[in-house]
């Protein structure tokens, strides 16, 4: 099971050797969250239960009992529900939460004795694309302070390329592992829709949220989705294909396969140094034995209108539920029932996810739902059918995965379309349903990482963790 290019392996070997121990890796986990507290990574740190568990781990290591993730301290975005522990989702309006359930991907982390050390910082509810729009602060980049860490697992990308934790779980709407992955010059993986359970995950957009690992580098991310992987009968849209055991693909030769290029991913408005990392790459799979090939999506340009439509007007049905009367921040002014909505609603939540609630209800209101909701609809429709027909053709395609490496702190918070525009080449794989895997590939001028993306076909990720795994670079 271990290749000696992974962290985790490489913990895994210490730990057979009693060179280190669990209790010790966590300790220096936390020992750098300690350090690292400018960087706002986490919003809560659990050290006693980690510490707790650890200790727990060594004793099943001992007795040759453990399970495949001991070792490894795992981080996990604030919008997954852990029992017993607050879950804020970035949000005032889910300050004082603390859910009496639990998410199917925690349980099954800790069924294969993964440590959790803490809940990591995002933007609220999910909706952001630099981790500035929650309500705990800002996440800073761990290369550069003065930059954004990406979104909305902002917190977890930075945790992992920080060395706060081994690996990290975020979720993924429009980008938001595979964005902020590459800003922190880590791995993140966004699986097939359907291919791990959503129960326990807060929803921003129920038909394209979907929960997946970062790591620092390709073979932990394949193990932690074997684990978290598979259906869940508390998750209708979570599918019953088989689980793979994808960490057996990294490290495997690529020759033979074929390698798509989106003609339409390239030109105006991609930063020079990542325009030659993909050049690069698509060199060194040559080298490898890969067939690069241009393929053609000719619809690209419609993918962020009709994301920004579907995300928006899911979000304003999934966020109704917050009305200060069943759970949650409630306002204080209750004179009557609307005036205790409005109220709550308005304090509650920050202006970005007021903004993506409005234009959702816009958008599916009497009279514009044709004009726009529909016609949406219809929009995904097509370019998903581009995806499959270039799959067709290749095995993966090769992006990048932002159009420039992360930007400043406050740069794009006040021109909010700017700022969709920094997930333009990861939000049509949402609305197709398919993986995706960002890995830092270089650095630029100022030394931030590249991040590129391989996009494969449903439910193969074992081709692009294959192919990820033989171009990642830190």
């Amino acid at each position: 099971m271990e290749n000696r290019n992974s962290m985790f392996s490489s913990l895994r070997s210490q730990l057979a050797k009693q060179e280190t121990s669990c209790l010790q890796i966590t300790r220096g986990c936390l020992d750098k969250i300690d350090k690292g507290a400018p960087m706002n990574a986490f919003i809560a740190v659990q050290a006693e239960r980690a510490l707790r568990q650890a200790q727990q781990v060594d004793e099943k290591i001992r007795r040759n009992k453990a399970g495949r993730l001991a070792g490894m301290v795992v981080a996990i975005k604030d919008n997954l529900a852990v029992s017993g522990e607050s879950t804020t989702c970035g949000s005032k309006m889910l300050k004082n939460f603390v859910p009496p359930y639990q998410a199917t991907v925690i349980d099954r982390l800790l069924a294969e004795d993964a440590v959790l050390i803490g809940k990591t910082n995002m933007d609220e509810y999910a909706m952001g694309s630099s981790t500035e729009n929650s309500a705990f602060g800002p996440v800073r980049n761990p290369h550069d302070l003065t930059r954004v860490a990406g979104g909305s697992s902002g917190g977890s990308a930075a945790a992992v390329a920080a060395g706060m934790c081994t690996a990290a779980l975020g979720s993924d709407t429009g980008g938001s592992i595979r964005q902020p992955a590459a800003f922190c010059g880590v791995v993140g993986l966004k699986p097939t829709y359907g291919r791990v359970s959503r129960y326990g995950l807060i929803a921003y957009a129920s038909s394209l949220d979907q929960i997946g690992p970062f790591g620092r580098d390709v073979y932990d991310c394949a193990l932690l989705l074997e684990v978290i992987a598979g259906k869940d009968p508390r998750d209708a849209t979570s599918s019953d294909t088989a689980v793979p055991p994808f960490h057996t693909a990294v490290g495997q030769p690529v020759k033979g396969l074929r390698i798509g290029i989106p003609r339409e991913y390239a030109g105006d408005g991609l930063q020079p140094e990542i325009e030659q990392a993909l050049r690069r790459a698509a060199e060194r799979l040559a080298d490898s034995g890969a067939e690069v090939c241009s393929v053609s999506l000719p619809h690209s340009e419609y993918a962020i209108a009709a994301y920004y439509v579907i995300a928006t007007a899911e979000a304003s049905s999934n966020l109704a539920r917050y009305d200060g009367a069943h759970y949650g921040f409630a306002a204080n002014q209750r004179s009557d029932l609307e005036e205790m909505y409005v109220h709550t609603r308005t304090q509650g939540f920050g202006s970005e996810v007021k903004r993506r609630i409005m234009l959702g209800t816009y958008v599916l209101s009497s009279g514009y739902y044709d004009a726009y909701y529909r016609k949406a609809l219809q929009a995904r429709t097509v370019i998903k059918s581009d995806f499959i027909t270039a799959l067709d053709q290749v095995d993966c395609l090769l992006t990048p995965t932002t159009p420039t490496t992360a930007f400043k702190l406050g740069e794009k918070i006040d021109d909010p379309l700017t700022m969709y525009l920094s997930d333009i080449f990861t939000v049509s794989v949402n609305l197709a349903g398919l993986p995706a895997i960002s890995f830092p590939f270089g650095r630029d001028e100022n030394n931030l990482p590249i991040g590129l993306q391989m996009i494969g076909r449903p439910f193969d990720e074992s081709t692009i963790l294959r192919t990820a795994g033989l171009l990642s670079e830190l």
